[in-house]
C-alpha cells in the first residue's frame, strides 16, 4: 500500500453514518477501503466514491482476517454494536490492526475495557466511541476533571437539536428493555427510566433533562477516575413525564413481540437526516463536577449537528492512529488524545463558567 490513508478500512461504510465517515475521509486525501456484508450496498457506495472495496461478513473470521491484512486500523461503522464490536475487535488482536469504532453502549464499552490486557500484549489500540458518542462528553469530562482534580462527582448532559438515523434508532429499540444505569462508588448500576431528573442551562435557559444510559456512565470513569457519573439527555417535559409513570413497560418494551413492532416501524424510516438537516443543526452539551468540600466547576460546549460531528472526530482518530498517534491496550478520547482533542474540530466552542 503506498499511502497511509490506504491502510484504513471502513467497516459499514454502505451504511448512513459509515458513507458519511468514508466521505470525510475522501475530503482529507484518505483513499480508505470500504468494507461491509451487503455486495450491493458496499459496490454502490464504492461507485460514489470512487474508493475500493471488499465485502466479507463479521461471522467470517478468515475473511476478517484477510481484508485487515496489511491494514493500520479498522474504522468500524456496522452495529447495533453490541452484536458486532466482538467478531471485528477479535480479529484486530488477531491480525495486529488497530480498532476503531463509532458505539455509545455501555456494555461494549466494558466489554472491550476488559480485554485490554490483551490489546497490550498484541500491540493493538481498542479505542470505541470515536464518533460523538463519546468524543466530545469524554473531553468535556476529562476537562472538568482537570479543573477539578478533587472531583468525585460528574454529571454530563447533552441537548442534540436533529433527527436520528435509522442506525442510531434501531440501537435506541433494543435498549428499551434495559432500563437506565449511572455510576455509584465506581460501579456501573441501574437507574429506573424516567426517575432521575434535572434542570440544566446550555446556554439558553433551564430546560428539562433526564437520565440516560449514555457511553460516558462507562468511558467518563476510565477517563477521569471520577467514580460517581449520571448522564442526563434534553427530552420535552411530556416524556418525562410519561416515563415518570410508565417505568413498568421496561420489560414490556424488551418484549419479542415489541421489539419486532418497533424495529419495523424504525426500518420504516429514512436513513437519517439531510445534508440540508445537518447543516442547520448543532449539539450542545454541559458539564458539573464538584467534590465532597462542595467545590464545584461547570462547563458548556457547542458542536456541530450529532452526524456530521462523528464523521469529523472518527475521521481526525483515524489519521492520528495511521500517522503512529496510539497507545496500546483499552483507551478513551481523552485519555489518548488529551481533553483538547475535541476543539481540534472546525465550530465546537468551549465555555467555562
Amino acid at each position: 500500500m503506498s499511502t497511509l490513508g490506504e491502510r484504513l478500512l471502513i467497516y459499514g461504510a454502505n451504511g448512513y453514518t459509515g458513507e458519511l465517515v468514508a466521505r470525510r475521509a475522501l475530503e482529507r486525501g484518505l483513499r480508505p477501503t470500504l468494507a461491509g456484508r451487503s455486495a450491493v450496498g458496499v459496490a454502490a457506495v464504492s461507485r460514489r466514491l470512487g474508493l475500493p472495496s471488499c465485502v466479507v461478513s463479521l461471522d467470517d473470521g478468515p475473511g476478517l482476517d484477510a481484508a485487515l491484512a496489511g491494514r493500520a486500523a479498522v474504522l468500524h461503522c456496522a452495529g447495533p454494536f453490541s452484536r458486532t464490536s466482538r467478531p471485528m475487535a477479535e480479529a484486530c488482536l488477531r491480525t495486529g490492526v488497530h480498532y476503531l469504532d463509532i458505539t455509545g453502549e455501555i456494555a461494549v464499552f466494558e466489554g472491550l475495557a476488559r480485554r485490554d490486557g490483551e490489546a497490550q500484549a498484541a500491540g493493538v489500540m481498542l479505542l470505541p466511541g470515536v464518533g460523538f458518542d463519546v468524543v466530545p462528553s469524554d473531553c468535556l469530562a476529562a476537562h472538568l476533571g482537570r479543573r477539578l482534580p478533587s472531583a468525585t462527582r460528574l454529571e454530563l448532559a447533552i441537548r442534540a437539536v436533529g433527527r436520528a438515523s435509522r442506525g442510531t434508532a434501531t440501537t435506541a429499540v433494543e435498549g428499551m428493555g434495559k432500563g437506565g444505569a449511572v455510576r455509584r462508588e465506581g460501579k456501573i448500576v441501574p437507574a429506573p427510566l424516567g426517575r432521575l431528573t434535572r434542570r440544566v442551562d446550555f446556554g439558553r435557559g433551564p430546560v428539562d433533562t433526564l437520565a440516560i444510559p449514555w457511553g460516558d456512565v462507562s468511558t467518563a470513569y476510565h477517563s477521569t477516575g471520577i467514580p460517581n457519573i449520571t448522564v442526563y439527555a434534553y427530552m420535552p417535559s411530556p416524556v418525562i413525564a410519561m416515563l415518570r409513570l410508565g417505568g413498568g413497560l421496561v420489560p414490556i418494551l424488551g418484549a419479542r413481540a415489541v421489539q419486532e413492532l418497533l424495529g419495523g416501524l424504525v426500518r420504516r424510516q429514512p436513513a437519517g437526516p439531510s445534508d440540508e438537516e445537518r447543516a442547520r443543526a448543532l449539539t450542545l452539551l454541559w458539564g458539573e463536577v464538584s467534590d465532597d468540600q462542595g467545590r464545584r466547576v461547570v462547563a458548556r460546549l457547542r458542536t456541530p449537528e450529532t452526524y456530521t460531528l462523528t464523521a469529523m472526530t472518527a475521521v481526525l482518530i483515524a489519521e492520528k492512529v495511521l500517522s503512529g498517534q496510539w497507545a496500546a491496550g483499552f483507551q478513551t478520547p481523552s485519555r489518548v488524545y488529551g481533553p483538547d482533542l475535541i476543539l481540534e474540530v472546525e465550530g465546537v466552542e468551549r465555555v467555562d463558567l
